[in-house]
């Protein structure tokens, strides 16, 4: 062999090795996927928790660690074939978020994947897992709400506002145990409330027509169940909320710090903080089955004074001793 074809294979081999080394690099970089109902652009303050907790697990996305995001854009028909790309790429763990349709999907996508469901509402009852203690199978993950965060909340809302006589429910019918929740609030809100009004927007679009008629009684409040269809959507349902002087609640404290009167409920960012943890362990080999599926121990009371007094209301002092946070 000629001395220019050597130093020329030479020259080729060691271009070719960093590059190698690269690529085994990245394959021992664990991917994961993240699904969630809502839209891309509008869950920052959730995306911020979720990276937050990853980096308290020891994994920092770009440096030892890769994610795939997909988004539903509120179209929940799409999540079955989002669910089914993620399984096609064969990431380590799928994190499901905003509603329990996405690890729905997922779940029926794959058995073998471990899912972390992220979102409000009952886990054995929409049919995730079979026992909170031991979930089995291949999901497990962290509720940040529970049945009891309604009654409580009206509780709140009517305590800040006595004089209203009407509830309005901002609901969304296409979330898992839908009907279920709508039966079960009428019960609850009957015993503080003497008339229920169901709103059911199935687009932002929606929002005005739906809210616009409250404003005429001058006596309704209302009650923002979580979706992200509301909290993907919150700028324009605050502002019209705002337009129409309606004293309202909402889930999560990103509606009370962007404006909105108040609002109880489990912090959505601190929720996906958590579900960081439960990735770090199973990448490092713990099971789904073995990581019991958290609910919520505390919730927050969250009421922005400038709201009030934009609302004409003077929140009772025994009120804001009650509140875990008060923005003025």
């Amino acid at each position: 062999m000629r001395r220019r074809d050597v130093i020329t294979l030479l020259g080729g081999a060691a271009a070719a090795w960093p590059l190698a080394a690269r690529a085994q690099q990245r394959t021992t970089v664990p991917v994961i996927g993240f699904m969630h109902s809502g839209i891309s652009g509008q869950y920052d303050f959730v995306l911020g928790g979720f990276r937050e907790g990853l980096r308290e697990a020891g994994y920092v996305e770009g440096r030892n660690l890769a994610v795939e995001y997909r988004w539903g854009n509120n179209q929940f028909e799409r999540l079955r074939a989002l669910a089914t790309e993620l399984v096609r790429l064969n990431v380590a763990v799928i994190v499901a978020g905003g509603t329990a349709a996405p690890a729905l999907a997922a779940k029926e996508a794959t058995s073998a994947i471990p899912i972390v469901a992220v979102f409000g509402g009952d886990p054995v009852r929409v049919g995730l897992i079979t026992s909170l203690n031991r979930p089995e199978g291949n999901v497990t993950g962290i509720s940040y709400n529970s049945g009891a965060l309604f009654g409580k909340a009206i509780g709140h809302l009517h305590d800040v506002v006595p004089q209203a006589t009407t509830l309005a429910i901002l609901d969304d019918s296409r979330l898992p145990a839908g009907n279920e929740f709508a039966k079960r609030f009428g019960l609850e809100a009957s015993v503080l409330w003497r008339e229920i009004i169901r709103l059911d927007p199935r687009s932002d679009r929606d929002f005005e027509p739906a809210l616009a008629p409250l404003a005429a009684r001058g006596t309704a409040a209302l009650y923002v169940r979580p979706s992200p269809l509301f909290t993907g959507n919150r700028a324009k349902l605050l502002a019209l909320v705002d337009r129409y002087k309606i004293p309202a609640i909402y889930p999560d404290r990103v509606y009370a710090f962007d404006g909105g009167l108040m609002s109880y409920g489990a912090s959505q960012a601190d929720i996906f903080r958590q579900s960081g943890a439960y990735i770090g362990r199973l990448l490092k080999g713990d099971k789904p089955a073995e990581l019991p599926f958290q609910l919520p121990t505390r919730y927050e009371l969250v009421i922005n004074l400038k709201a009030a007094k934009a609302l004409g209301i003077e929140v009772p002092a025994t009120i804001l001793l009650r509140a875990d946070e008060v923005i003025d």
